[in-house]
């Protein structure tokens, strides 16, 4: 995929063999994305969501919701399908405008302060199927955004990720980096990041790459 519809507030950063991230940390304005924050935080169906961490069961250390037509299988738990909210509805519409692609999943990370968080992990279930775009819109705190190379111990590349940014992971990103998003003791305010990615199949269908 080219920078998304060849928009000149992306900065694009090659990570190297194929992978790549775009970045537009305005991509919303800011008092748009203020309502959409509220909006989302009263209008979504937040969840405690248990996965299987090695040989444990733990509760994601944030809340989730999620939306879409297909169930989304990762890290041993299946999020059954949802219909899109009137709030989330016309920013899905606009990534996939941005972006040029029809994503049909959104998942919601809700992160109460700064104590939330998501460890490092790659978007490389076999419903995305190979090479997947994913687009996170941020919203709410700045919160640190970390990728490492697969088979690196150290962080490589690091982004403050803005109220109202657009980050698009594309290429071979999720087959060669993990990303996460560690704690901030510091940061007192929420922030929401609604993720989009396309599914092929249904899980464990057979018909995906």
């Amino acid at each position: 995929m080219s920078k998304p519809a060849d928009d000149d507030r992306f900065a694009r950063r090659d990570l190297g063999k194929g992978a790549y991230v775009d970045y537009a940390a305005r991509w919303l304005d800011e008092a748009d994305g203020t309502a959409l924050l509220a909006a989302l935080i009263d209008g979504q169906a937040w969840s405690e969501v248990e996965i299987r961490a090695g040989d444990k069961t733990v509760v994601q250390p944030r809340l989730t919701a999620w939306a879409g037509e297909l169930p989304y299988r990762y890290s041993g738990q299946t999020l059954d399908p949802r219909p899109v909210s009137a709030a989330l509805r016309p920013l899905w519409e606009r990534v996939v405008e941005d972006t040029g692609v029809d994503y049909n999943h959104a998942v919601l990370n809700y992160y109460r302060n700064g104590d939330d968080n998501m460890g490092m992990h790659a978007d490389d279930e076999p419903q995305l199927g190979t090479n997947p775009t994913i687009a996170a819109v941020s919203l709410g705190a700045v919160r640190r955004f970390v990728l490492r190379p697969k088979g690196k111990k150290r962080y490589w590349v690091r982004y403050q990720l803005a109220h109202g940014s657009l980050l698009v992971m594309g290429g071979t990103t999720q087959h060669r980096w993990y990303h996460g998003v560690p704690k901030q003791p510091t940061t007192a305010e929420p922030r929401i990041n609604v993720t989009f990615r396309r599914l092929l199949s249904p899980p464990d269908s057979g018909s995906g790459p």
